[in-house]
């Protein structure tokens, strides 16, 4: 099954109790301080980085004993860290920007693993769909979770949402590959290859370069967290943006590696992980070094948040510990 970019699920009250408990812990041995990552999706190249960290050693050397709990569909990141289940996890700015306005969680965004969010349509080349004025006159699958941000492209394309049609997707490319449906909302680092399989060629656009700028997998913690593990999280950060450096240094070495590990028994193959590794590296990669939240940045996801009424602010995302690794 492939996924969306973005797992947006709204917190409600006892919004923990959802929380799938993974079946496999990995901690890396030998080290003098714990951290707890939840993983937001199961367990795929975008989060090779991590996996390439644990295997090399890089959070034992920063002196952390690391466990990386895997995420999938029924957990919710923010829960986790609420609840005191993990110490960090990954989310979409508009989930936890909303949660922190409307229900006064106290989150702080430390990072962002992908400077472009790979949410897009997806199309077939037979039939493309390039950008949002295609979608005009065209049934398009969306996933609940991703509604919101369809819905703000055609906002801010001035597109009239009843100029096209949405149904709902469950990351599932044989509706396109049937021509049931013109395009679908997903991941377009990943779901082309799976439709390449079906003997289809796939194409693609980004909601972030149509005006949706928002980052993506951003790094997340409570405030307290934030103060009572602030060196655990840097060192966190620091082994981190290795184990991403290293990965991405050739996006076909790792995945392999993994093969009888991390990605055993998720029905992918390691030839659709090299191609997702190698299609994020430009989405991932900064000048500064992966994670960095730069105030370019920091300014669209504002900016974008703001189009579709959500009201972040500068303050929100705390960019100092980057400053530390």
């Amino acid at each position: 099954m492939t996924h969306a970019l973005s797992r947006r699920h709204v917190i409600a009250a006892g919004a923990a109790t959802a929380l799938s408990m993974p079946s496999i812990l990995t901690r890396a041995k030998a080290a003098t301080a714990s951290l707890t990552m939840q993983s937001s999706w199961n367990n795929d190249a975008e989060f090779a980085g991590y996996f390439t960290a644990i295997d090399a050693g890089y959070y034992k050397t920063e002196g952390l004993d690391f466990t990386y709990l895997p995420g999938g569909p029924d957990v919710i990141p923010e829960s986790a860290i609420l609840s005191g289940n993990a110490d960090v996890t990954l989310t979409t700015p508009d989930t936890t920007v909303k949660a922190i306005v409307e229900q006064g969680a106290k989150f702080k965004i430390i990072g962002t693993q992908y400077q472009k969010n790979p949410l897009g349509i997806v199309s077939l080349a037979k039939k493309p769909i390039l950008k949002p004025q295609d979608m005009v006159g065209k049934t398009i699958a969306v996933p609940p979770v991703n509604v919101v941000s369809v819905e703000a492209v055609l906002k801010l394309n001035k597109i009239d949402p009843s100029s096209l049609k949405i149904v709902p997707y469950a990351y599932d490319p044989t509706p396109l590959i049937k021509g049931e449906i013109d395009g679908s909302s997903d991941f377009t680092t990943n779901v082309p290859y799976t439709i390449s399989q079906q003997g289809e060629k796939a194409v693609s656009f980004l909601l972030y370069d149509f005006g949706f700028t928002i980052y993506n997998d951003t790094v997340v913690v409570t405030e307290d967290t934030l103060k009572t593990k602030r060196k655990e999280l840097v060192a966190f950060l620091r082994a981190s943006r290795k184990g991403w450096a290293e990965n991405l240094k050739d996006p076909a070495v790792w995945p392999p590696k993994f093969a009888q590990s991390w990605y055993k028994g998720t029905g992918r193959t390691i030839d659709n992980e090299i191609y997702f590794n190698t299609a994020q590296k430009p989405l991932i990669e900064h000048a500064s070094g992966v994670f960095t939240m730069d105030d370019e940045g920091i300014a669209k996801n504002i900016e974008a948040l703001g189009q579709i009424g959500i009201k972040a602010t500068k303050d929100m995302f705390d960019t100092s510990l980057l400053q530390e690794i």
